[in-house]
């Protein structure tokens, strides 16, 4: 099955969690729904982990098994009140981390200074920040990269070619918009779910 999946090789120093059930279950969810990998997953212990375009839920569900086909450890954002009894431990096992959006002015200081103070953390965000259409791509995962001196990795779900992307991967420097441009680039031929909610610049090659 994972040969029909293209499931690439990752590194002995990529943060892990699972086991083969888990993992089973990841490429099955992945192969039914004729997924499949494209690229190579880079060898970096901690970097910020870019997944676009977000227009529906059924993204969430697609990234749980990339997560398990790949036995991948990786922490990401969720809203405080879905951390929950009894859904909260499994949630927080899957990598979860609780914010409060009335103070989510100091996430990127906490979350860069979490990278830093740790071993290896792949920490995974949607540029986007919502499902819902926006005219320009939130920048605080640009900014935790570049203050936590890691790298970010593009990711693409695209629902055209059912296709998992792995694209590029590089350090971020101070200019965050030119950055931010970069980003729409390599996501302006990805086919969304919902392509009426992808906000302009993907709709059109960055020059």
């Amino acid at each position: 099955m994972s040969n029909r999946l293209n499931i690439p090789q990752l590194n002995s120093e990529i943060p892990r969690l699972g086991n083969r059930f888990s993992q089973f279950l990841g490429m099955t969810v992945l192969r039914l729904m004729g997924w499949r990998f494209e690229g190579n997953f880079p060898a970096h212990k901690k970097m910020v982990l870019a997944v676009a375009p977000h227009t529906s839920n059924w993204d969430f569900v697609i990234g749980l098994a990339v997560a398990f086909s790949l036995k991948l450890k990786i922490s990401f954002f969720g809203k405080h009140s879905i951390f929950i009894p009894p859904f909260d431990r499994l949630l927080r096992r899957w990598g979860g981390i609780p914010i409060e959006r009335s103070k989510a002015h100091g996430v990127v200081t906490q979350i860069t200074n979490k990278i830093k103070s740790t071993d290896k953390m792949i920490l995974c965000l949607s540029p986007e920040g919502t499902r819902s259409r926006i005219e320009k791509w939130k920048t605080g995962f640009l900014h935790i990269a570049h203050k936590a001196d890691v790298p970010v990795f593009l990711v693409a779900f695209d629902y055209q070619k059912k296709k998992i992307i792995f694209g590029p991967d590089k350090k971020i420097s101070a200019d965050i918009e030119s950055e931010l441009l970069n980003v729409y680039s390599f996501y302006a031929n990805v086919q969304a779910k919902f392509p009426d909610k992808v906000s302009c610049p993907l709709e059109r090659q960055i020059d």
